[in-house]
């Protein structure tokens, strides 16, 4: 099936090899296109993003990984609970209440680290070529179409690919729209987060020993709180920098160890466990590029767009589009074209679901909303809650938009996602 003709010509090169890299790749390399990774890490390598929502089943059951995950050791999640700074706790929302118990409504919180190398590996076995410790310098060009890349591996060799269509996986590098001038800051969703791992802090029991905790701070900023496997729990706080900052505090430690006063339920929960000592901080979540593709370039995952994380909606978004580009990619080498136009479909897609579950974070973040106050109006909207928040998002959510503009306002869609028609304007250098 492969058209690439020489050693160093593939039908598809691929920068990064996070999920959704390496599930472009493993569905192109199983169709038998000629598809190479390159990832700048030696994997296994440290990743925030570690809680699976419902629809991430999908994507990962077309790659072949859920008999994989259903026998790794990471925690299984079935359920999400939400706290009051008060430690007033929500009852726990089941997945399988509204979905299927053996397939869709078991998820897993993560180890990225295992996670992503369990995928990378899953590519190898599919068939993809991987290059781990290479770093792409720039895009190659030839009449405005990019034809490949160059790159550099660890010895310090510098060497160009060849390939009929380059993938940017790069996650929050987001490698192209950096370059391009394409990547755009969301209007509103600019917060920071702080966070760090305890070892044997509580957690539940049974059922409810793998549920993911959002507990809330003040000023609308929140704290997850994810299980993981041996004993180790993830746990930060997201909120406006000027509310995390406030009266000069700035160190990492000094800002977690004081959110974690203002939040009962996780002053509770940490009681008992001990901090590894390691606090990371990270800022600029939502942003999004101007266009999802130029001739021979297509956007994927984070790269592509990237949204706040208090629905841990990453990895799902990763996943998706990295199976809605392997299979357009295909499909194009296929019918011999991969010319922008072919990807508006795929980026109309993408943004759809981008939108939606982006008009759930803003209605979060409004300090009038409660979905509590929602559904007590309008019962019927739970499901729909449900269904957005789990990652089924690509489909008409008018009504609940509409009765939830009854509460706060909400986004207009942004402007951006479609193919770029004429000449990349990508550097050379």
């Amino acid at each position: 099936m492969s058209h690439a003709q020489s050693p160093d010509s593939y039908d598809a090169v691929i920068i990064g090899g996070g999920p959704a890299g390496s599930c472009a790749a493993a569905i192109l390399a199983e169709y038998g296109h000629r598809t190479l990774i390159l990832e700048r890490e030696k994997f296994p390598r440290y990743h925030i993003g570690e809680s699976l929502i419902p629809f991430t089943f999908q994507p990962l059951e077309r790659i072949g990984m859920i008999p994989k995950l259903r026998r790794s050791h990471f925690v299984k999640k079935y359920s999400v609970t939400f706290v009051q700074p008060d430690g007033r706790r929500s009852q726990p929302f089941y997945f399988f209440n509204r979905y299927d118990r053996e397939t869709v409504a078991q998820t897993w919180q993560v180890l990225r680290s295992e996670f992503d190398q369990m995928l990378l590996d899953n590519a190898r076995e599919k068939g993809a070529e991987v290059r781990e410790e290479t770093t792409v310098q720039r895009l190659l060009l030839t009449d405005g179409r990019v034809t490949g890349v160059e790159a550099t591996d660890k010895s310090g060799r510098t060497y160009p690919v060849q390939a009929r269509i380059t993938l940017d996986c790069s996650g929050k590098e987001a490698f192209t729209s950096n370059r391009n001038g394409w990547r755009m800051r969301d209007p509103y969703l600019n917060k920071i987060a702080v966070w760090t791992y305890y070892q044997d802090s509580k957690r539940g029991e049974g059922i409810d020993e793998g549920g993911i905790t959002v507990a809330y701070v003040a000023e609308k900023g929140w704290f997850w709180h994810i299980p993981q496997h041996n004993r180790m729990t993830s746990v930060g706080v997201v909120a406006e920098a000027k509310y995390l900052t406030r009266g000069g505090v700035k160190e990492p430690r000094q800002i977690f160890d004081r959110e974690v006063e203002q939040n009962l339920w996780i002053k509770d929960r940490l009681s008992t466990g001990r901090s590894t000592g390691e606090y990371f901080i990270t800022s600029e979540y939502s942003r999004h590029s101007r266009y999802c593709a130029s001739p021979g370039l297509l956007l994927v995952g984070d790269a592509l767009a990237f949204l706040d994380p208090v629905f841990s909606s990453g990895v799902m978004l990763a996943l998706k589009s990295g199976q809605l580009a392997g299979e357009a990619i295909h499909t194009g080498i296929i019918e011999g074209d991969l010319s922008p136009a072919r990807f508006a479909a795929y980026g109309a897609t993408l943004r759809q679901g981008i939108e939606n579950m982006r008009k759930l974070v803003y209605a979060f973040y409004d300090p009038q909303f409660s979905f509590r106050e929602v559904i007590a109006r309008y019962p019927d909207a739970a499901g729909e809650i449900t269904d957005c928040l789990s990652g089924d998002v690509n489909k008409d959510f008018s009504q609940l938009w509409s009765r939830i503009r009854e509460f706060v306002p909400l986004p207009d869609d942004l402007p951006y996602g479609d193919p770029l028609e004429q000449a990349a304007n990508v550097p050379v250098t």
